[in-house]
């Protein structure tokens, strides 16, 4: 018996090479002993396919997707990804992401504070996904300088405004350098980080990288920065975690959902003397990255592989044995 077909909707495609895009691959790879699985950037799309379920990344961005498949198939089951934009921004304001949660069988959101984000309403049909990393053996670093690296693209909900306040406000330190990698989709921000560099010799900006180039780096690094405002449940502080990478992040619920909210290494939001402050201290206090390792540590588990495989397909299994019809 052929396996059923199942469509990926994801807006970014390879080209993006950003956090969606991942987790399209990923789970496309996951699932493909299972089902026919195939890629799109919305539904209908080219040729003649006559998938079985259709998972969509983004409510906002694949309203038109859900409708669609909806409108055409309304017992065949969607499974709709929540992003961070989506769950702490969009659906309280914009009608085609609402629509969306009301169209979906089931809403998944990929940290464990997820949930709460959704109207209490849709609560029942929501599940937790936590996105997964193969672990990296942590690399022996220098102790002749700390580094730190930032991964994000250069736009506002990354918030690397913050990270680069911080770094001038440690620019009298030759022992803190400062790596970022990220495009710069916001073009003023592009030109900020320029001048920064110009101004501070021990910040680097990098650009856009391959996946696999900032994965080395990130393993490389003593610590991984991640001041965003706007977070799903972001997939390279996963990757931080599964390197023996310490992350120090902004005290939001999506990185508080996968770091524990007892985690060491928080900051408020947009407060680069916090964020400065942290760094100092993981440089002068010998047991401060320690700490964040060994915390990082007790994490790991939650973003192996195997994991994340066998909750997506209990999700589809339970979501088409109550919703999707014959094909």
């Amino acid at each position: 018996m052929q396996a059923p077909s199942l469509v990926i909707v994801t807006p970014a495609l390879a080209a993006a090479n950003n956090g969606n895009w991942q987790t399209a691959k990923r789970w496309a790879r996951f699932l493909s002993g299972d089902y026919r699985v195939r890629l799109a950037p919305c539904w209908p799309d080219a040729g003649q396919h006559d998938d079985a379920i259709m998972i969509a990344l983004h409510a906002r961005r694949s309203a038109a997707s859900v409708a669609a498949w909806k409108a055409r198939h309304p017992a065949r089951p969607v499974v709709l990804v929540l992003t961070g934009t989506d769950l702490y921004r969009d659906i309280a304001s914009d009608a085609s992401a609402q629509a969306s949660l009301a169209l979906a069988d089931r809403l998944v959101v990929l940290n464990e504070l997820g949930l709460d984000g959704l109207p209490a309403a849709l609560r029942p049909k929501g599940r937790v996904l936590l996105q997964s990393v193969p672990m990296r053996r942590a690399r022996v670093k220098t102790r002749h300088h700390l580094r730190a690296l930032m991964v994000g693209h250069l736009r506002d909900e990354k918030s690397p405004q913050t990270y680069f306040d911080a770094v001038r406000q440690l620019s009298g330190r030759s022992d803190i350098v400062f790596d970022h990698i990220g495009a710069a989709l916001d073009p003023a921000l592009g030109e900020a980080a320029v001048a920064l560099q110009q101004a501070c010799p021990h910040y680097r900006w990098l650009g856009g990288l391959p996946h696999q180039a900032t994965r080395a780096r990130i393993a490389a690094a003593h610590l991984l920065v991640h001041p965003s405002r706007i977070e799903g449940g972001a997939h390279v502080v996963i990757e931080a975690i599964t390197s023996g990478t310490p992350v120090l992040a902004s005290r939001i619920a999506g990185n508080l959902g996968l770091l524990g909210q007892d985690y060491a290494g928080l900051f408020d939001h947009d407060d680069a003397r916090d964020l400065a402050a942290l760094l100092a201290q993981c440089r002068d206090d010998a047991a401060m990255l320690p700490r964040l390792m060994a915390q990082c540590a007790q994490r790991a588990p939650l973003f192996h592989p195997d994991h994340e495989r066998q909750t997506l397909l209990a999700l589809l299994a339970g979501c088409s044995a109550h919703l999707g019809d014959p094909i």
